[in-house]
């Protein structure tokens, strides 16, 4: 089940779904415009519908069409695109991106992927194309083609093969939005680089300007997670980090690597949860860098933030 960028954007074009990989994690795409097609990404993932979708663009000369960006918000994309960042500003055209996949909201949530197959697909469409991760609500993101397959496969009219996930976890989301920048999604692009170029960020809840991903049980696997474990109990398999910590076979990162453990991290996930434990249980990860979008998401699976 692979088709070409021809084949993907001619999808697009006729109101259908598609398989889009990205550097972060593969998405479940649609014409961002369309209504009816964006109805259709909400039905195959059971995704509630006052979560925005970001609005993937072949470049930042789209953004802008789509996005209104004050400095700020033009010196992230100019340092951070193309590239796992997606930056939540004031909508200037409706039309482009619908009310649906905006979740009713004036702002609207906008991103150059790094993937240059991602790229091209969209610039051979021809307008700004939403992809929520290729999972079904509530489970972890697919990484790889034939996970997003397995997850929503059956929806789509068209599936690029863009190979693995270089990133694996979703990309870290920033609002522009007033009063400065805001941190509402950290992910591959860490607090330290934001704050490098644009100062100290604000923390800010959602309400007014919700961002994709935050609902409480995303990323959840069947089985319950339980994070900071010191060892698996009776029935778990324990997702380790570091050297010595645990079967080689489930470790996130042999060598404490905080890049290779968000490669795996929702691979892993979703691999221990098809072998049916009575649990999952996952190392300590550092609170640092990356550590900070690996401990976020892996909340998020044990239920613990809103």
């Amino acid at each position: 089940m692979t088709h070409k960028v021809e084949d993907a954007a001619a999808a697009l074009k006729a109101g259908g779904l598609i398989l889009l990989p990205t550097e972060t994690v593969y998405g479940l795409g649609a014409d961002a415009s369309n209504a009816e097609a964006v109805a259709a990404i909400f039905e195959a993932k059971g995704r509630p519908r006052f979560n925005p979708l970001i609005s993937h663009v072949s470049d930042a000369g789209a953004a802008e069409a789509i996005a209104v960006f004050d400095p700020a918000a033009r010196a992230l994309a100019e340092a951070f695109w193309p590239g796992p960042l997606t930056i939540v500003a004031p909508v200037r055209d409706r039309d482009r991106v619908c009310d649906l996949a905006r979740a009713g909201l004036d702002s609207v949530a906008v991103r150059v992927p790094g993937h240059a197959g991602a790229r091209a697909v969209i610039a051979a469409f021809g307008g700004a194309v939403v992809a929520p991760s290729a999972n079904r609500s509530g489970r972890p993101s697919p990484t790889t083609f034939a996970d997003a397959v397995e997850e929503t496969g059956f929806a789509v009219q068209a599936a690029v093969d863009g190979g693995d996930c270089a990133v694996g976890v979703e990309s870290t989301v920033v609002s522009v939005l007033g009063d400065g920048v805001a941190l509402l999604r950290p992910g591959a692009v860490t607090r330290a680089e934001i704050e490098a170029l644009v100062g100290p960020v604000n923390e800010r809840a959602d309400e007014g300007h919700r961002s994709p991903g935050r609902l409480t049980t995303h990323y959840a696997p069947d089985a319950p997670v339980r994070i900071e474990a010191d060892g698996a109990h009776e029935g778990e398999i324990l997702l380790g980090f570091g050297a010595g910590v645990g079967d080689p076979r489930w470790s996130l990162s042999p060598t404490g690597d905080l890049r290779e453990a968000a490669a795996n991290l929702f691979r892993m996930l979703r691999e221990a949860d098809r072998e049916r434990p009575v649990g999952i249980a996952v190392s300590p990860v550092p609170l640092v860098g990356l550590g900070e979008a690996i401990n976020d998401r892996l909340r998020r699976a044990a239920g613990f933030v809103g």
